[in-house]
């Protein structure tokens, strides 16, 4: 049987129009947001304390009750601001931290995947606090700032939809329920 170019077209318009007329609730999207973030200065490294809003929407919450890992990477970057061409990144750094609900002990794992360290907890809620709190993170150096500059600090944290299995993913990218990034939080570097 020979299916024409034309009809594979149809039937691949017939989809995408059928995924976007699904209906997505507002009270049921999830996000995370950066509420805050400073640094300071703590010995002779600049430090990062950010607060982190997690709200999952309930999609992302079923899948993670069904054993789905979710996973968030935290960018952080130090730009120096210049007046041509644009800002020189002076670090960029990443944390991959990995949640994940293990049934048969009824726990909820939270795995920094940069260094390894596990912490389990009882609730969802506990395990997002955890995320939501970040204390005293060693950004970078005293001696890479020049007083003579200005600079910025920035944090992202960022949903890997990529990471979700492969089934699951062209949901997650289509869905709102599944958008659970933030957007860059920016502020200056205090020296």
């Amino acid at each position: 049987m020979h299916v024409s170019l034309s009809a594979k077209k149809a039937a691949l318009l017939s989809l995408l129009i059928w995924l976007h007329s699904m209906p997505v609730y507002s009270d049921d999207t999830g996000e995370v947001s950066v509420k805050s973030a400073e640094t300071s200065l703590l010995g002779d490294d600049y430090v990062l304390n950010a607060d982190i809003d997690y709200q999952l929407s309930n999609k992302a919450t079923e899948a993670l009750k069904n054993g789905v890992p979710l996973l968030w990477t935290y960018q952080f970057k130090v730009e120096e601001l210049r007046d041509y061409l644009w800002n020189k990144t002076i670090i960029e750094k990443n944390i991959l931290y990995r949640v994940q609900y293990h049934a048969l002990l009824n726990v909820y794992r939270v795995k920094n995947e940069s260094n390894g360290s596990v912490n389990n907890f009882s609730t969802l809620q506990a395990a997002l606090d955890l995320l939501s709190t970040l204390r005293d993170y060693r950004l970078l150096e005293k001696s890479k700032i020049l007083v003579s500059k200005t600079y910025l600090a920035k944090i992202k944290i960022s949903f890997e939809r990529d990471a979700l299995p492969l089934p699951l993913r062209p949901i997650a990218y289509l869905n709102s329920q599944w958008y659970l990034s933030s957007d860059w939080f920016v502020w200056p570097l205090k020296k």
